[in-house]
């Protein structure tokens, strides 16, 4: 998707969607919501639907059932999401494939591009999801939950990471940050109250490609962490990029958290995803 200038998409956490597949059979396709929550009714058939990612709430004609988990549910229900004590992104996802008109390979939603899922936008009000034949069970891929591993986020140092000083470098990972409002499906903005930034030089770059995870340093000294959506090429440095497998516990933190960032080797990342893969 990149090559053509558009972001590659897909689930912001893909543990917790990987996990509700597990739970209801592995349809393809999901529905991704966010703390606003969400509620559906059923207008037809008894699908089973898992639901998993973050720490919501979930009910089923205002009965609560543990989270995550999976229901079976019967024309007429009406299943409810509300947030819960901790993170950003959840999933719906059956036991049948959602029916939408695959966009180079994908069902999914680019809502920058405006391609994918249900016209290339966000679900709104009314929308009606259409089922195929249910999947059959049993092949289920197991994949770890890394969302619910704590401690800093683990990074390894970026392209640009010499182009900053060696105090810089050291203040990044002694320091702290914090989430900010401003998020999305692009990137994550993070408030350097301490600094960290406040002196670097050279932030301004000739274009290049860029890779999810990366940490890049705005003119302003913003840190912004690029997220699924982000786009094919960045002007600024990268002091550092998030490692894989920690990608879905960032995406999780919520605005107002405070983040740390370790340092490891690329060896050390690739044992870390193959080991969540397993």
């Amino acid at each position: 998707m990149l090559r053509y200038g558009i972001g590659a998409s897909g689930p912001m956490d893909r543990a917790g969607f990987a996990e509700a597949g597990n739970l209801a059979g592995n349809g393809y396709g999901a529905i991704e919501f966010t703390a606003a929550g969400l509620e559906i009714t059923v207008t037809a058939g008894s699908p089973a639907v898992g639901f998993a990612g973050g720490a919501f709430r979930v009910s089923v004609n205002g009965k609560a059932k543990i989270w995550p988990g999976a229901a079976k549910l019967r024309t007429g229900d009406v299943l409810a999401i509300t947030p819960g004590p901790s993170g950003n992104y959840g999933y719906l996802r059956f036991d049948g494939d959602v029916v939408a008109t695959p966009m180079m390979g994908s069902i999914a939603t680019s809502s920058r591009a405006g391609i994918g899922g249900l016209g290339g936008q966000s679900l709104r009000a009314g929308d009606v999801i259409n089922l195929n034949a249910k999947k059959p069970q049993g092949s289920a891929h197991t994949t770890a939950n890394s969302s619910a591993e704590v401690g800093p986020i683990r990074v390894t140092w970026g392209l640009h990471a010499d182009l900053f000083s060696n105090d810089t470098r050291l203040r990044f990972i002694e320091g702290s940050f914090i989430v900010s409002p401003r998020l999305d499906r692009m990137g994550v903005r993070l408030d350097d109250k301490t600094g960290v930034f406040a002196d670097a030089k050279i932030l301004s770059l000739v274009s290049d490609a860029i890779v999810p995870g990366d940490i890049q340093i705005l003119g302003d000294g913003t840190p912004i962490v690029l997220m699924r959506d982000h786009q094919p090429t960045g002007g600024y440095p990268r002091i550092a990029t998030v490692i894989s497998a920690d990608l879905d516990r960032f995406a999780q933190l919520r605005p107002g958290a405070a983040v740390a960032f370790v340092p490891v080797t690329v060896d050390h990342a690739q044992r870390l995803l193959r080991g969540l893969r397993t």
